[in-house]
């Protein structure tokens, strides 16, 4: 059964916004229409919607939540249009313009796109450790890195730790040229990526030499207890079951600590169990843990990735499907 097809108005008050909200040559409608399969007409400040009653309603919150975020002086790039009408379709209209969900650093706002992001911005704000499990693009790194700067840069804690297990994938660490941190570093870029993204270039350089910033493979948390800290463990999939404990019980008084994995991009040798996984059955009865999971909807990069995520989890699913169980041979 369709939706019936329907007409929704919105009407709004600043003309002085109008044009930011449209985008340029309608650019953000255009962006609405093609997500969610409407059509807008615009006649002043008035913009008039039609399609099924669902989409057309999804649409009209969507640009409420567009213009109240124009309103409170922030602009609006192609992303968070997208990231509106995600939150619309998950049903949190207003999720992009709650307090509690936006991370103030000094460069950048960061909100949610999607309504897994949401989720993940509530677990970081009522939960001292957090897991987020997804594919790539979702953001996991990107918003608990956003986290760790503003809880840094407000003083709640006094120390970013962010590491990674050097696990080898496709190289192997020995032959790649230079010493131990010119061969580890490759391994660490995405965690610098996300710091430059949210401070300017010199206050990174300054709190990295000082040591308030820290960036390390997995291993150099051995024998730590990290307090007054952030710490942050991507890529978590790729440790074994005694890392995973290892770096688990580093949390010291006043710390926060969130782990990333995708179970779908494991590198560790055939027949290694994966220490994200195993601790994730094991601590499934804590509550004090929160545990956040991202699908293909959440991927925020190009829309061709969110495609190829798509692909993939279709093809594995029918791997898993026609896979046939199996028989032992008689002697």
């Amino acid at each position: 059964m369709t939706d019936s097809t329907a007409q929704v108005t919105c009407e709004f008050d600043d003309n002085g916004l109008i044009q930011q909200l449209y985008g340029p040559n309608n650019s953000h409608l255009d962006q609405i229409e093609n997500r969610l399969g409407v059509t807008l007409h615009t006649r002043g400040n008035t913009v008039t919607i039609e399609g099924p009653s669902g989409p057309a309603e999804t649409a009209r919150q969507a640009l409420v939540s567009l213009y109240g975020r124009l309103e409170a002086g922030h602009v609006i790039e192609n992303g968070d249009v997208d990231g509106a009408a995600r939150l619309a379709e998950g049903g949190q209209p207003t999720a992009a313009n709650q307090d509690g969900l936006i991370i103030r650093t000094s460069k950048r706002h960061v909100r949610p796109r999607s309504s897994g992001q949401a989720a993940f911005f509530d677990a970081l704000n009522t939960k001292p450790m957090v897991f987020a499990l997804g594919p790539a693009g979702t953001g996991k790194t990107y918003i608990a890195v956003a986290k760790a700067v503003e809880m840094k840069l407000s003083g709640q804690v006094d120390r970013i730790i962010l590491s990674r297990p050097a696990v080898e994938a496709g190289e192997r660490l020995g032959f790649l040229p230079g010493d131990m941190r010119d061969k580890i570093d490759p391994y660490l870029r995405p965690l610098y990526d996300a710091l430059y993204d949210m401070m300017p270039g010199e206050l990174v350089v300054k709190l990295l030499e000082s040591g308030e910033i820290e960036v390390a493979p997995l291993a150099f948390m051995r024998g730590r207890t990290l307090s007054n800290a952030f710490v942050i463990l991507d890529e978590a999939q790729n440790t074994t079951p005694v890392q995973m404990k290892m770096f688990l019980t580093r949390m010291g008084e006043n710390s926060r600590m969130v782990v990333t994995g995708d179970m779908s991009q494991v590198d560790l040798p055939l027949g290694v169990k994966s220490g994200l996984r195993d601790s994730l059955d094991i601590l499934e009865p804590i509550e004090e843990i929160g545990r956040v999971t991202f699908s293909h909807r959440d991927v925020v990069r190009h829309d061709l990735v969110t495609r190829i995520v798509t692909a993939y989890d279709a093809h594995d699913a029918r791997l898993h499907t026609n896979k046939k169980p199996e028989t032992k041979k008689k002697s």
